[in-house]
């Protein structure tokens, strides 16, 4: 066994022009190297885009909320409390996305945070349809429905891209 460890490997002259695995590897690695460093940081980027996206709709919701809590409850058919309450979570959550956003790498907890705050309020928005259904209206209905797969889609897109590795951000 000693003396396969220690034997010289013989080439063939048939392919005088070979590259060595080395080399091969090298090659390999640099490339994928620069592959996952430029996937990284456009999921970077595309991580912060959808947070701050993330966070002027909840913007929105909350200015809504407080506003105009009244004429949008009496639109959607739901009492302007609801409204109200929707709005003030909205700005918890905003500013939350806002601390992640604003972040060189986004805190990988912090936006599986968000990610799952943002199912619990797709959960919330089928709860208000369920208890609230009789009194509201169509358009409610439909508000509520969109504004729940449009938070559903932030929360899969937000749980997806948190998970960058952070070695790759080596310049």
């Amino acid at each position: 066994m000693h003396d396969l460890l220690l034997r010289r490997e013989s080439y063939t002259s048939a392919f005088p022009f070979s590259i060595t695995s080395g080399v091969i590897d090298g090659i390999h690695f640099r490339v994928q190297f620069e592959g996952v460093e430029r996937r990284t940081n456009m999921s970077i980027l595309n991580l912060k885009n959808v947070l701050i996206a993330d966070a002027v709709t909840c913007g929105g919701v909350f200015a809504i909320g407080l506003l105009a809590a009244a004429p949008v409850g009496g639109l959607l058919g739901l009492p302007a409390n609801i409204v109200a309450i929707g709005g003030w979570i909205c700005l918890a959550a905003a500013l939350l996305m806002v601390v992640a956003a604003t972040q060189k790498v986004p805190n990988a907890a912090l936006v599986k945070l968000i990610a799952l705050g943002n199912l619990g309020w797709v959960a919330a928005s089928f709860a208000v349809i369920a208890t609230f259904s009789a009194q509201m209206t169509g358009v409610g209905i439909a508000v509520v429905l969109a504004q729940a797969f449009g938070v559903l889609a932030f929360a899969i897109l937000e749980w997806k891209d948190s998970g960058v590795p952070v070695r790759s951000l080596v310049v």
